[in-house]
C-alpha cells in the first residue's frame, strides 16, 4: 500500500544535532537532505552519516526519505549511500525527464536487490520547473513513482516571479491531477517553504492545497508540521458526516441510491467517505 504523508520535514544529511531529534517532530516523514542542505564540500561526509541517520530516525518509527542530488557522479554515489534498510523513498530533484527518472528508479532496484531488501524504496518526483511541470504525466507514469512534489522556490525562479500564491497555484493543481490519476502522493503548497512566522498565509495555502486535492506539504521547520498535519487531516464534522453516511449506507440493504439530510448518496459518495474515516484512524 502507497504511504499517505501528510508533512515531510527536511533535515540536512551532515547535521548529528538536528538529526537526533527530528523525529520527535511530528512529521509524517523525515526528508534527509544530500543536496541543497549541504555544501558541496561536505557532500562525502553527509554520504557517510545516513545509514546510521536511517537507523536512528527508523527506529523511533518515523519513515525516512533521502533526497539525492541531480548531477549523474552525485546520483551513484548518494544512492549507494541511501539505499539500506530503512529508507522508504527517494527524492529526486529537478525532474523533467521520465526516461532519466526511470534510469534512477532501475538504479534503486538493483542496488535493492543486491542487498537483500524486501521493498525497493519508492520514488518521489520533485518538479521544480515548467520543463517538468510539462511532463508530469509522464513522470508520474515513471515504475515506483509514489508521489510528486512541487520545490516552489526552484520553480519561481524558473519563471522569474517571487513564490506567490498566484504563481504555484496551477502547478499545485496539475500535480494534484497527474498523481490522483495513479493514486500517488501530490505534495506542494502554493506559497513559499519559507513561510515560518506568517502562520495565517501558512494556513490559508494549506487549505487551499487541500482544496485542489493536494495531500501533503514539504516542512523546513518543525513550526509548519503542527498546521500541515491539522489540515491535511479531516475535522471531527467532516468524519462525523463520513461515518454517518456509511452507516446509512451499510443500513440501505442493498440500494443503489439513498438519501441523508435531504442529500443524495451514491457509491462515489460512499467511497469518499470510506477515505475520510480511513484518513481520520
Amino acid at each position: 500500500m502507497r504511504p499517505l504523508w501528510r508533512s515531510l520535514l527536511f533535515v540536512p544529511a551532515d547535521d548529528e544535532q538536528r538529526l537526533a531529534k527530528v523525529a520527535t517532530r511530528g512529521a509524517d516523514a523525515v526528508i534527509i537532505d544530500l543536496e541543497d542542505a549541504v555544501a558541496i564540500d561536505r557532500k562525502a561526509a553527509a554520504r557517510r552519516s545516513v545509514n546510521g541517520a536511517t537507523s536512528m530516525i527508523a527506529q523511533a518509527g518515523c519513515p525516512v526519505v533521502v533526497r539525492i542530488n541531480s548531477l549523474w557522479r552525485d546520483v551513484t554515489a548518494d544512492l549507494d549511500a541511501a539505499v539500506h534498510p530503512g529508507v522508504a523513498a527517494i527524492m529526486a530533484p529537478k525532474v523533467e525527464d521520465a526516461a532519466r527518472l526511470t534510469v534512477i528508479g532501475e538504479m534503486v532496484r538493483e542496488l535493492a536487490r543486491e542487498r537483500g531488501l524486501a521493498e525497493a524504496p519508492g520514488l518521489i518526483a520533485l518538479i521544480e520547473s515548467p520543463v517538468g511541470l510539462r511532463q508530469i504525466d509522464a513522470i508520474a507514469a515513471v515504475p515506483g513513482v509514489i508521489g510528486l512534489a512541487l520545490g516552489t522556490e526552484d520553480f519561481s525562479l524558473a519563471l522569474g516571479v517571487p513564490p506567490s500564491p498566484q504563481c504555484l497555484d496551477l502547478p499545485c493543481r496539475q500535480i494534484a491531477l497527474a498523481a490522483a490519476v495513479r493514486g500517488q502522493m501530490a505534495i506542494g503548497l502554493p506559497i513559499s517553504i519559507a513561510t515560518i512566522k506568517d502562520e495565517a498565509a501558512w494556513a490559508d495555502a494549506i487549505a487551499a492545497a487541500k482544496a485542489i486535492g493536494m495531500t501533503g506539504a514539504l516542512c523546513i521547520h518543525p513550526a509548519q508540521i503542527g498546521p500541515v498535519n491539522g489540515g491535511f487531516s479531516p475535522g471531527a464534522a467532516e468524519v462525523d458526516r463520513a461515518r454517518r453516511v456509511l452507516a446509512a449506507w451499510d443500513n440501505a440493504q442493498g440500494a443503489s441510491v439513498i438519501t441523508l439530510d435531504g442529500r443524495m448518496i451514491d457509491l462515489p459518495v460512499v467511497l469518499a467517505a470510506r477515505k475520510v474515516v480511513a484518513l481520520a484512524v
